[in-house]
C-alpha cells in the first residue's frame, strides 16, 4: 500500500528549523497550538523523530515532555501518538491492551491482523526488549478459549511466514508456504487464519473501526486517535474510499461533526480531504 497515505515526508525538511518553530510555539505565556499541529501533521514520523533529536540538541529539553506540559486532553494524546515511532506505539498499545483493566481484544486483533509479517517479528522482539516478557505468553495468559487460540496461532503463523519468506526470497512460493502452514498447524487452523487475514481488506476493516468509534452517543477517542495516527502514512486514502463506499458519507464529515477544537483540526489534517 506504499504511497496511499495522506501524510508524506516534507520535501524541504529542516529539522533544526522545525525544532525552533516548536520551541517558539511553547515559549513564554500561552501556547501556539495551531503552529504545533500544522507542523507535526505535515511531517512524516521519521522526520518527527529527527525534529525531536534536534530539539534536544538545540534546547537541551525533551520535546515530548514539553508538549505534554503545554497541551492537554485528547489533543495532547493525539500529538504524542504522532510523535511516537510506529513500532514503539504498537508495542505500548499491545501492552496496555493486555495489562490494563480487562483485555482490550479489539486492539489485539487490530494490530496482529493488520501489520506485515516483518512488523510482527519486530513487535515481538521489541516487546521482549521493553518489558522482558513474551508477547505470545502474555496474550495466552490474558485471553481465553477460542479467541486465545486464534490470536496465538495468528502470531505463530506470522512469525513462521516471515521465516519462510527468507528461504523463498525472490521466488513466488505462496502456495508452498501456505501448505507448510497446513502441515504445521492443521487444516482448520490455517483456514481460520486465512479468513482473518484475507477475507476483508485492511482499509475496509479500519473504515468500519473508525465508523463505529464515532457512531452513536459519545466517541471512542482512543480508537479514533490510534487509527488516524497509525494509518495516516500507510493507507488513509484507501480507508477514506472504503468509508465513503460502506457508509455513504465522508470520513472528513464524520470527524468534523464528532470532534472539536485543535483536536478536530489535527484529525482533519490527517484525514486530508473531504470525499462528500
Amino acid at each position: 500500500m506504499a504511497g496511499r497515505g495522506t501524510i508524506k515526508a516534507s520535501a524541504n525538511f529542516k529539522a533544526e528549523e522545525d525544532a525552533g518553530t516548536l520551541y517558539k510555539a511553547m515559549k513564554g505565556l500561552g501556547t501556539d497550538e495551531d503552529s504545533i499541529l500544522q507542523l507535526l501533521t505535515s511531517r512524516s514520523n521519521a522526520q518527527r523523530q529527527l525534529i525531536k533529536a534536534s530539539y534536544k540538541t538545540l534546547h537541551g529539553k525533551d520535546l515530548i515532555a514539553d508538549l505534554k506540559g503545554e497541551l492537554g486532553g485528547k489533543f495532547e494524546t493525539l500529538i504524542v501518538a504522532l510523535m511516537t515511532p510506529p513500532l514503539a506505539y504498537d508495542v505500548e498499545a499491545l501492552r496496555n491492551a493486555i495489562k490494563g483493566a480487562g483485555t482490550d481484544e479489539t486492539v489485539l486483533v487490530e494490530i496482529l491482523a493488520s501489520r506485515t509479517c516483518q512488523q510482527i517479528k519486530d513487535i515481538v522482539a521489541a516487546y521482549r526488549q521493553e518489558y522482558d516478557d513474551s508477547l505470545e505468553e502474555d496474550i495466552a495468559g490474558d485471553t481465553s478459549g477460542h479467541f486465545k487460540r486464534l490470536l496465538v496461532i495468528l502470531l505463530q503463523v506470522l512469525l513462521l511466514y516471515s521465516i519462510l519468506l527468507l528461504y523463498s526470497a525472490g521466488e513466488s512460493k505462496f502456495g508452498t508456504d501456505e501448505q507448510a502452514f497446513v502441515t504445521i498447524l492443521g487444516n482448520r487452523s490455517a483456514e481460520h487464519l486465512r479468513k482473518v487475514r484475507c477475507a476483508r481488506s485492511v482499509p475496509a476493516y479500519f473504515a468500519e473501526t473508525l465508523y463505529y468509534s464515532m457512531k452513536g452517543a459519545g466517541t471512542d477517542d482512543n480508537t479514533l486517535i490510534r487509527v488516524m495516527a497509525t494509518r495516516s502514512e500507510v493507507d488513509m486514502m484507501d480507508i477514506r474510499a472504503h468509508y465513503r463506499r460502506l457508509f455513504a458519507g465522508s470520513l472528513h464529515t464524520a470527524i468534523k461533526g464528532d470532534t472539536s477544537g485543535d483536536y478536530r483540526k489535527a484529525l482533519l489534517l490527517l484525514c486530508a480531504g473531504d470525499d462528500e
